[in-house]
Protein backbone atom coordinates (compact mmCIF):
# COMPACT_ATOMS: atom_id res chain seq x y z
CA UNK A 1 0.00 0.00 0.00
CA UNK A 2 1.35 3.41 -0.96
CA UNK A 3 1.68 5.67 2.04
CA UNK A 4 2.72 9.31 2.29
CA UNK A 5 3.08 10.98 5.68
CA UNK A 6 3.82 14.69 5.99
CA UNK A 7 5.33 16.30 9.05
CA UNK A 8 7.09 19.49 10.08
CA UNK A 9 4.35 22.08 9.88
CA UNK A 10 3.73 24.68 12.53
CA UNK A 11 3.38 28.35 13.37
CA UNK A 12 6.18 30.68 12.30
CA UNK A 13 6.66 34.43 12.01
CA UNK A 14 7.06 36.12 8.63
CA UNK A 15 10.63 35.71 7.46
CA UNK A 16 11.01 32.45 9.33
CA UNK A 17 11.71 28.96 8.06
CA UNK A 18 10.22 25.49 8.20
CA UNK A 19 11.29 22.16 6.80
CA UNK A 20 8.54 19.77 5.80
CA UNK A 21 9.09 16.04 5.41
CA UNK A 22 7.20 13.48 3.35
CA UNK A 23 7.98 9.93 4.40
CA UNK A 24 6.97 7.44 1.73
CA UNK A 25 6.51 3.68 1.48
CA UNK A 26 4.84 1.05 -0.67
CA UNK A 27 6.35 1.90 -4.06
CA UNK A 28 9.63 2.09 -5.92
CA UNK A 29 10.79 5.51 -4.83
CA UNK A 30 12.83 6.58 -7.85
CA UNK A 31 10.23 5.49 -10.43
CA UNK A 32 7.80 8.25 -9.55
CA UNK A 33 7.44 11.96 -9.05
CA UNK A 34 6.74 13.48 -5.66
CA UNK A 35 5.04 16.86 -5.44
CA UNK A 36 4.18 19.36 -2.74
CA UNK A 37 0.82 21.12 -2.86
CA UNK A 38 -0.80 23.63 -0.56
CA UNK A 39 -4.32 24.85 0.01
CA UNK A 40 -5.46 27.92 1.87
CA UNK A 41 -9.06 28.25 3.10
CA UNK A 42 -11.35 29.28 0.26
CA UNK A 43 -8.65 28.90 -2.39
CA UNK A 44 -7.80 26.28 -4.96
CA UNK A 45 -5.14 23.71 -4.28
CA UNK A 46 -1.83 24.92 -5.67
CA UNK A 47 1.15 22.92 -6.82
CA UNK A 48 4.24 24.25 -5.03
CA UNK A 49 7.08 22.04 -6.19
CA UNK A 50 7.76 18.63 -7.64
CA UNK A 51 10.69 16.31 -8.18
CA UNK A 52 10.87 13.53 -10.76
CA UNK A 53 12.39 10.13 -10.12
CA UNK A 54 15.55 11.28 -11.93
CA UNK A 55 15.89 14.22 -9.53
CA UNK A 56 14.74 16.98 -11.88
CA UNK A 57 12.64 19.56 -10.05
CA UNK A 58 10.51 22.62 -10.57
CA UNK A 59 8.79 25.30 -8.50
CA UNK A 60 5.83 27.56 -8.88
CA UNK A 61 6.88 31.17 -9.45
CA UNK A 62 5.75 32.46 -6.06
CA UNK A 63 8.23 30.27 -4.14
CA UNK A 64 11.25 30.34 -6.44
CA UNK A 65 14.34 31.40 -4.55
CA UNK A 66 12.70 30.72 -1.18
CA UNK A 67 11.74 27.03 -1.21
CA UNK A 68 13.90 24.02 -2.00
CA UNK A 69 12.71 20.48 -2.66
CA UNK A 70 15.15 17.68 -1.91
CA UNK A 71 15.19 13.99 -1.11
CA UNK A 72 16.96 11.28 0.83
CA UNK A 73 16.72 8.19 -1.35
CA UNK A 74 17.83 5.82 1.40
CA UNK A 75 15.11 7.12 3.71
CA UNK A 76 12.54 7.37 0.89
CA UNK A 77 11.78 10.85 2.16
CA UNK A 78 11.20 14.11 0.29
CA UNK A 79 11.70 17.46 1.98
CA UNK A 80 10.52 20.98 1.37
CA UNK A 81 12.76 23.61 2.92
CA UNK A 82 10.79 26.84 3.19
CA UNK A 83 12.69 30.07 3.90
CA UNK A 84 11.65 33.71 4.02
CA UNK A 85 8.09 32.67 4.73
CA UNK A 86 5.26 35.06 4.02
CA UNK A 87 1.69 35.13 5.36
CA UNK A 88 0.45 34.10 1.92
CA UNK A 89 2.37 30.83 2.33
CA UNK A 90 -0.15 29.81 4.99
CA UNK A 91 -2.12 26.67 4.24
CA UNK A 92 -2.29 22.92 4.53
CA UNK A 93 0.66 21.37 2.73
CA UNK A 94 0.29 17.97 1.11
CA UNK A 95 2.75 15.66 -0.55
CA UNK A 96 1.62 13.50 -3.43
CA UNK A 97 2.99 10.72 -5.63
CA UNK A 98 2.41 10.30 -9.32
CA UNK A 99 3.89 9.44 -12.67
CA UNK A 100 7.06 11.18 -13.73
CA UNK A 101 5.25 13.03 -16.51
CA UNK A 102 3.19 14.77 -13.82
CA UNK A 103 6.29 16.87 -13.18
CA UNK A 104 7.36 18.37 -16.49
CA UNK A 105 6.52 21.90 -17.60
CA UNK A 106 4.17 22.34 -14.66
CA UNK A 107 2.78 20.42 -11.68
CA UNK A 108 -0.15 18.26 -12.69
CA UNK A 109 -3.13 18.25 -10.30
CA UNK A 110 -3.72 14.55 -11.00
CA UNK A 111 -1.27 12.84 -8.68
CA UNK A 112 -2.15 9.29 -7.72
CA UNK A 113 -1.69 9.23 -3.95
CA UNK A 114 -1.88 11.92 -1.31
CA UNK A 115 -0.80 12.37 2.28
CA UNK A 116 -2.96 13.70 5.08
CA UNK A 117 -1.46 17.18 5.09
CA UNK A 118 0.37 19.33 7.60
CA UNK A 119 -0.64 22.85 8.61
CA UNK A 120 1.71 25.76 7.99
CA UNK A 121 0.73 29.10 9.51
CA UNK A 122 2.82 32.24 8.93
CA UNK A 123 1.73 35.03 11.23
CA UNK A 124 3.15 37.67 13.55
Amino acid sequence: QVQLVESGGGLVQPGGSLRLSCATSGFTFDYYAIAWFRQAPGKEREGVSCMRGDGWRLYTDSVKGRFTISRDVAKKTVYLQMNSLKPEDTGVYYCAQGFDHYCERDISPSYNYWGQGTQVTVSS
